[in-house]
């Protein structure tokens, strides 16, 4: 019968979720298998810490996945052994507890697959891992495989015995070195090694983000990889492996299907395999076949000097080791050195790869993602930029994925996972109108992260946290782009900007960017459909805010003025611009149904006005403007009647326009155009990425 060892590292099991995902891969498989799990993610951290708040934190984690996971008594059962083993770890000798988390998870998951109908068996790696031992624990475990029937066998990693029988663990990483020994005593077919990376790859993605996965590997490439700082995979999970012929396969949990390592006997198809770093020490891995040619040829040594040299780096030391090449470089520059040897290695073509963390799930977020699919040949070929989704987030979860295919399913704080993770260069692409992400913009541009945002309440904050978010950005040399806040796809505020950087002063703006009051004033004709009406079809066609009122108060032409402004030069607040509602302020209060009846009652003078324009030949605008007076900048918005003559006038539908007055330049400049559509907003956040 064929047989199958999958080990699943932390992040697979680390919610209620993934363990879901784990139970589907392992539902693929034929024959017995033999699943090893790690703790869940931050799990041995937290028992080596040994408080109590740690402990009580990682309880309450046990406790939630338990409580999603089962219903009804097993849940009740599957609680109860919980907390016994917590009780244990708790009354346990410190060096002992950090041995909990797999016993905990393993628990969870072995109950889980008996829930399902699954033969099940869970074995305890403490009576059958010796540590040191490899031929004693061949025997154990294969006696229990034996004596033992189950088609599913659960077995914890990381942990053993030593030979004088006490409780220990085989080093950090150790589950997969338990799962190598599993695999081997039994001689399986299959050894799988689940994680949340899409196999090894030529250089962690963390550090250099234009690493690829490497298909094949021989199994000397994937240990001097895994001795030099390559953390997929524990060194000596090789050994077990080797000796017994099994293939090692790296897979990702969360790209099931996706692209893996095979790690096997053959020579490896490549001369360079990749490259790992271990402090200031860098190793560029080599086939082992090419030792000799390596060892007595400088020409690889000399394109790896020079690669530095370029890059501006001073090597310390550069020697042939093996079929590779040993780099030694000051700890400051290791991670400007690893790109620039991947690029001298492993990139063929000048590409530049961008790594993009999305927040948002809109509308706009959605199209952006489906752009961004849909142009990646042009772009790469026009740009010589490769755009990679690493990071996905809706306003409940995130998702991180170096692959490419990023899931919101984690709970937890996004931008610090991103801080923890993300490498200089990349983006962070706010699509989401939440009021408080900007808070987290500093942190993300100090660490070397640039944001391209679309989202206006963040720009349209107290002048002294705009000013510092744009100091910010200067200050590390990162891009901060948010073009889409104001007209969506119309290139308002790069207009302005160009202006005001070239010392152009800015007289006057008038910017009617309110898609919704533009169509609603554009509809409405007295004696027909009430103005109440009109808004109540945009509020279902989705062009008002949630809150209709804050279109109508002015509220959301304010957030644009205040941008348009602060481009211009104007250290606007909130409180220096004039506002005149559509209708009394009154009129707002109480409930949305108040509104809209309140609206109704305000139909005869709201047609009173619209008549009284239009007997004059004007149409009724709603406009936001800024103008430059001998006291300062002076700001309103409201409704304004246009003639003729006016650009505003002939605008349709949704539109959006903008007339710029300044001292350099006798005639305005006008831009005007489509205000309104998620593909249109998606096509200006690309170009902001791509700039």
């Amino acid at each position: 019968m064929m047989i199958s060892v999958l080990k699943f590292g932390g992040s697979s099991v680390a919610s209620a979720t993934n363990l879901s995902r784990v139970l589907d891969i392992v539902e693929k498989e034929q024959g017995r298998v033999v699943l090893i799990s790690s703790a869940i993610s931050g799990c041995t951290d937290a028992f080596l810490k040994g408080d109590d708040e740690s402990i009580a934190a990682m309880e309450t984690r046990h406790r939630d996945m338990v409580t999603r996971l089962f219903t009804g008594e097993e849940r009740c059962q599957i609680q109860q052994r919980v907390d016994a083993l917590f009780t244990a770890l708790r009354n346990a000798p410190k060096a002992e507890q950090v041995t909990y988390g797999e016993l905990l998870s393993t628990t969870i998951l072995a109950a889980k697959l008996r829930t399902e109908g699954k033969n099940t068996a869970w074995l305890d790696s403490r009576e059958l891992v010796v540590k040191d031992d490899e031929p004693l624990t061949y025997s154990k475990i294969k006696t229990a495989i034996d004596t033992t029937q189950a088609d599913i066998y659960v077995a914890p990693g990381f942990i053993c015995r030593d030979k004088n029988g006490k409780i220990s663990t085989l080093g950090r990483g150790g589950s997969d070195y338990t799962a190598a020994l599993y695999a081997a005593a039994l001689q399986a077919d299959k050894l799988q090694i689940w994680t949340d990376v899409p196999g090894i790859m030529t250089a962690n993605p963390k550090e250099v983000s234009a690493a690829r996965t490497i298909p094949r590997m021989s199994y000397a490439a994937a240990l001097d990889m895994a001795s030099h700082g390559a953390k997929v995979l524990y060194a000596p999970t090789v050994a077990p492996a080797m000796a017994a012929g099994i293939d090692i396969e790296i897979r990702n949990t969360f790209a099931s299907e996706g692209k893996y390592t095979v790690i096997g006997a053959e020579k490896d198809p490549s001369r360079w395999i990749g490259v790992a770093s271990d402090g200031g020490n860098i190793r560029l891995v080599g086939a082992q076949e090419m030792a000799d040619q390596v060892s007595h040829d400088g020409a690889d040594a000399d394109r790896a000097f020079k690669a530095l040299t370029e890059a501006g780096i001073a090597a310390k030391s550069i020697s042939a080791q093996g079929g590779g090449l040993d780099i030694v470089v000051r700890p400051g520059v290791l991670d400007k050195a690893l790109r620039a040897l991947h690029r001298a290695f492993f990139q063929e073509l000048p590409v530049k790869e961008i790594n993009l963390f999305i927040a948002g799930d809109g509308a706009v977020a959605r199209a952006l993602i489906a752009l961004i699919d849909q142009t990646a040949e042009t772009v790469k070929e026009r740009t010589g930029k490769v755009l990679r989704i690493v990071g996905r987030a809706n306003s409940r979860k995130f998702g991180l994925d170096a692959g490419g295919h990023p899931q919101p399913d984690r709970e937890g704080d996004y931008i610090d996972a991103i801080l923890s993770q993300a490498t200089q260069g990349a983006l962070f692409v706010d699509v989401t109108n939440s009021e408080t992400l900007y808070k987290r913009y500093i942190a993300l541009l100090e660490a070397g992260i640039g944001i391209i945002s679309s989202n206006r309440r963040s720009f349209a904050i107290p002048y002294a946290d705009y000013a510092a978010i744009q100091a910010a950005a200067r200050e590390n040399g990162v891009p901060l782009r948010y073009e889409t806040t104001v007209g969506a796809a119309l290139p308002m505020l790069e207009s302005i900007t160009r202006g005001t950087n070239s010392c152009d002063e800015i007289l006057s703006i008038e910017a009617v960017v309110s898609c919704t009051l533009n169509q609603i004033l554009g509809d409405y004709r007295p004696g027909g459909e009430s103005f109440a009406s009109l808004v109540r079809k945009a509020q279902a066609a989705g062009l008002t805010e949630k809150d209709p009122r804050m279109d109508l108060s002015g509220k959301d032409a304010l957030r644009k003025l205040l941008i348009l402004a602060r481009e211009a030069g104007a250290q606007l607040e909130e409180k220096d611009v004039r506002i005149t509602p559509i209708v009394p302020l009154e009129r707002f209060k109480g409930s949305l149904d108040d509104f809209y009846a309140a609206l109704e009652e305000s139909e005869p003078e709201l047609a009173r006005q619209e008549n009284a324009a239009a007997s004059q030949g004007f149409r009724r605008r709603f406009v936001a403007w800024l103008e430059k007076t001998p006291a300062g900048y002076q700001a309103g918005i409201g409704i304004r009647n246009v003639a003729p003559v006016h650009p505003a006038y002939h605008l349709r539908g949704t539109e959006n326009a903008i007339i710029v007055r300044s001292a350099f330049h006798p005639y305005p400049l006008v831009i005007q155009g489509p205000g309104e559509g998620a593909r249109d907003a998606a096509s200006s956040i690309l170009n902001d990425i791509l700039r």
